[in-house]
């Protein structure tokens, strides 16, 4: 553990897994973000009611909740069966009640996630405001944004100053192109989005610098509803060979399906989030050289632990939550 508190930034990719296998590269950054990460999952939970199908969010504000740990809230359990809270009229600790005086905000153009994130008691941004707000005005968007999620975080030309007026800053990446008719164009615009924003991170915080021991950087890529097919990105090997034999009840609960001591019933065990962490001198590195489910499933340090566990652990880094499960 570091001897002071880090900061955080989380660049939260909604929907991106699904793009690696078939995006054609543009991932060469992700790559070499992973290869210096502690690399792992996220399990995610399926609520047992149907959901908004009209509603392109709705899926997100699902993962959200559980990297936020008030899926509980969203989805309470009465009388044995799930109802879906509204997001707006969830009533909640706010993040600071819940983590010391933490101090988050949230960057989204998308609506939805953005009145969901501000009942949560995040100061929210709009991608674009916060973009034009930085002052690098020559230089791309996706770079204009790190810029100016650093500079909120305390972190400016490569050096740290003592205060910030931030703690965590999270970068909520939307799906812009993939849903349009420019098919895998489109996929490959979003991915190339995404890697660009990775290569900005790397390159405001290169491995050496004083930054890069202070800021505790998250990428997490979902895959949003492209879940379908339940032997695929599986967390269970040969998952398809389950057979009705009393030995299968030899085989140890997984922690990632448990909270709070009781096993979860709707954690499902196929395309968890992949998630890698890095923060110089404080996270270790592990064998993975590639962003993928196959390489993380192969060669990452962590396996999986539950979503709702995410912000736990990225408040402890901040000083701001004890150990989760301590």
């Amino acid at each position: 553990m570091a001897d002071k508190p880090s900061r955080a930034l989380v660049l939260y990719a909604a929907g991106h897994a699904a793009l690696l296998a078939g995006g054609g590269g543009g991932k060469g950054h992700l790559d070499a973000f992973a290869s210096i990460a502690s690399c792992g999952f996220l399990s995610v939970r399926t609520p047992a009611v149907n959901e908004d199908g009209g509603d392109r969010n709705s899926g997100t504000i699902l993962e959200l909740a559980q990297l936020l740990d008030v899926y509980d809230g969203l989805y309470p359990a009465k009388d044995g069966e799930t109802a879906r809270v509204d997001p707006q009229e969830l009533v909640v600790p706010k993040l600071s009640e819940r983590f010391m005086g933490l101090r988050a905000a949230m960057v989204t153009n998308c609506p939805g996630v953005s009145s969901f994130a501000a009942n949560l008691g995040f100061h929210v941004f709009g991608t674009e405001d916060f973009a034009a707000q930085s002052g690098s005005g020559s230089s791309s968007k996706d770079t204009r944004i790190i810029d100016r999620a650093f500079t909120l975080l305390g972190f400016a030309e490569w050096n740290v100053q003592d205060a910030s007026e931030f703690d965590l800053v999270f970068v909520h990446a939307a799906m812009e192109n993939t849903a349009s008719k420019l098919g895998k164009l489109g996929m490959k615009t979003d991915l190339n989005r995404l890697d660009k924003l990775v290569a900005s991170v790397m390159e405001a915080a290169p491995v050496g610098s004083a930054v890069a021991a202070r800021i505790h950087v998250s990428v997490i890529l979902s895959y949003g509803s492209a879940t379908e097919n339940k032997e695929e990105a599986c967390l269970i090997v040969n998952s398809s060979t389950e057979t009705d034999s009393d030995l299968k009840l030899l085989r140890p609960r997984q922690s990632y399906t448990m909270k709070a001591g009781k096993t979860l019933d709707d954690v499902r065990n196929h395309h968890p989030m992949l998630l890698a962490q890095w923060q110089q001198g404080v996270t270790r590195s592990d064998l993975a050289k590639e962003f993928s489910f196959e390489e993380f499933i192969k060669r990452a340090g962590n396996f999986a632990m539950l979503a709702e566990r995410f912000l736990h652990e990225v408040a402890f880094k901040l000083w701001k939550a004890p150990k989760y499960g301590a």
